[in-house]
């Protein structure tokens, strides 16, 4: 049986995300991190998608994407992933030798209201959380580095929602725990990200109804006793 078809619809923020094969290291060096922002900056003026904020980590990276129109992020991603998987290849000389990433990318709508900041967060706070640095700024492949000065030709988009005013704070500051709960479902379950009314209706927008039912077999119905 094939993978059932995603359905990505334009207007929607979208959290994607993707992990390297094994314990590869698929951002080493500057020259990797110039290569993958390079792609996206390509990969944005194709498709005219935009792109509110990414964060590029040793093995794996996050990417905060806003489509216009529906389908285009499909078409996106999958440009984007095999240009990558084939320009890594031939600048480490390591073509024909597996695979480059542990399979599909993961993928998810986030609410365009405070999901959508809790989202953005989630990533920009990544390198502080993964403790390889204390100031997010610190990490260059990152939107955070971005919005604090650092020259890149990669281009942000205003997202759907204002970022707050504290962000500084916000991106230092722990993570809620039932925030980064639902993170993590939504990332584990590729499952809507946002308040209840809105994650069912998105869902059943997006064929997602199975990414909130509740894992595992049902519960045996007792026989009744006459």
């Amino acid at each position: 049986m094939g993978r059932p078809k995603r359905i990505t619809l334009g207007g929607y923020v979208y959290h994607v995300l993707n992990r390297a094969n094994g314990r590869l290291r698929i951002f080493k060096k500057d020259d990797d991190f110039t290569a993958f922002e390079k792609i996206l900056i390509e990969g944005i003026k194709r498709f005219e998608i935009r792109l509110c904020g990414y964060c590029l980590m040793g093995n794996h990276w996050h990417l905060l994407l806003w489509p216009r129109h529906d389908g285009d992020l499909s078409s996106f991603m999958r440009w984007i992933t095999l240009t990558h998987v084939q320009r890594f290849h031939a600048a480490h000389g390591t073509i024909g030798i597996g695979h480059l990433y542990q399979g599909r990318y993961k993928i998810f709508p986030v609410q365009d209201n405070a999901y959508y900041a809790t989202a953005l967060r989630y990533i920009e706070a990544n390198p502080v959380r993964a403790e390889i640095v204390q100031d997010a700024a610190d990490w260059l492949g990152s939107s955070y580095a971005v919005r604090q000065g650092r020259q890149s030709p990669l281009e942000l988009s205003e997202g759907p929602f204002a970022i707050p005013a504290d962000w500084t704070k916000q991106i230092h500051r722990r993570i809620n725990p039932k925030a980064a709960e639902a993170i993590a479902k939504s990332i584990n379950r590729n499952g809507p990200l946002g308040d209840s009314e809105w994650t069912q209706q998105t869902a059943k927008k997006m064929n997602l109804e199975s990414t909130l039912r509740k894992r595992g077999r049902p519960k045996k119905v007792p026989d009744t006793v006459n």
